[in-house]
């Protein structure tokens, strides 16, 4: 969930790392040493009166581009947590829930999957998850920032071994420019990319103009696209997750929201898959097909969970059908917020 087109200016102070030293730990009282384990935390804020706080072991790396901010922080109940622009994009203990969402639905309701174009995805987990599937022999990952991706290819073991892969071609440069010159044509577009911010473009990657000229046209026969949604919750899911939803159903003839609650993210998480064909297959042929095409098991996703995560709640699943915001250029939602760590 990483950005495919610029984000904006690194925040030095108001969304980004503030590591406070100067401490010398030895000459410290018991109590002194309590206090400042105390105030190791990641926050990120939410909304204006709301934050959510993670315990930190250290900040493992940081690093900053000349899109955004970069760091890689150790969490005592999440483990290595990767962080942009003061934002979490994903953790050692529970990222497997995203990206096998993202991911698996997809390809999976397609009858054939061989090529997929991935927008963002810079830490390489969605490419890892698509590689999994025996019928793809070809998958272009293409993000705008490179020092993200050289960051999390080397700092992300879990994902070497996909960035080393022969059928992986990776790409830098904005994805909607990259679509919109290619000559070729694909199976499966994933759309693996930051929440919409204000003040930065990424939210044109969210646009009816983007899906209806520049990714519907780069599908093949019965292609699909997916994309991360945003917060999907109760009190959440009108955020952006509503309005992508009723955007994708503007142009395309099919469309599938799916929902799943992601710990490290304190929230239910929203993806939306789109077509021109109908996702028909039930529980048992969804089974089947997880065994026939990927290689290893998944750790969340079955048939049963993947329709059952297409039924949501009654609130959620009204304000989907009675939502009438289509995102335009001139006519976004935005996620707010940002995050700061701090760290004695």
């Amino acid at each position: 969930m990483v950005g495919a087109v610029q984000e904006g200016i690194v925040r030095e102070m108001n969304g980004g790392f503030e590591v406070m030293s100067g401490y010398n730990r030895s000459s410290m009282a018991p109590k002194q040493q309590q206090r400042e384990e105390e105030s190791k935390w990641y926050e990120e804020e939410i909304d204006d009166d709301l934050k959510l706080c993670y315990a930190l072991n250290s900040v493992l790396h940081r690093g900053a581009s000349k899109y955004q901010e970069i760091a890689l922080i150790d969490t005592k109940h999440f483990g290595k947590a990767l962080i942009i622009d003061g934002k979490m994009q994903s953790t050692e203990v529970d990222e497997f829930i995203y990206h096998e969402s993202l991911i698996h639905p997809p390809l999976l309701f397609h009858p054939n999957p061989k090529t997929v174009f991935i927008m963002g995805g810079g830490e390489g987990s969605a490419a890892r998850e698509v590689l999994r599937h025996n019928t793809v022999h070809r998958v272009v990952m293409c993000d705008i920032d490179q020092e993200v991706v050289d960051f999390c290819r080397t700092y992300l073991t879990v994902n070497w071994d996909a960035f080393a892969s022969d059928k992986l071609c990776l790409i830098i440069n904005d994805a909607r420019a990259e679509l919109e010159k290619s000559r070729e044509k694909f199976d499966v577009i994933v759309g693996d990319l930051a929440d919409p911010v204000e003040g930065g473009p990424c939210y044109q990657l969210y646009t009816k103009s983007f899906y209806q000229h520049i990714v519907k046209p780069k599908l093949n026969d019965r292609g699909v696209f997916v994309t991360q949604a945003g917060p999907a919750g109760v009190l959440t899911h009108k955020e952006v997750f509503s309005s992508i939803y009723n955007t994708l159903r503007h142009v395309f003839k099919y469309v599938k929201a799916y929902t799943a609650h992601v710990p490290s993210f304190a929230d239910t998480w929203g993806w939306v898959m789109a077509s021109d064909y109908p996702f028909s297959m039930n529980a048992q042929q969804i089974n089947e097909r997880i065994k026939e095409r990927i290689d290893g098991e998944l750790v969340y996703l079955s048939g049963e969970s993947l329709i059952s995560s297409t039924i949501l709640n009654k609130s959620v699943y009204q304000s989907l059908l009675n939502e009438t915001h289509v995102y335009t250029e001139d006519d976004a939602r935005f996620i707010y917020g940002h995050g700061r760590a701090r760290c004695a």
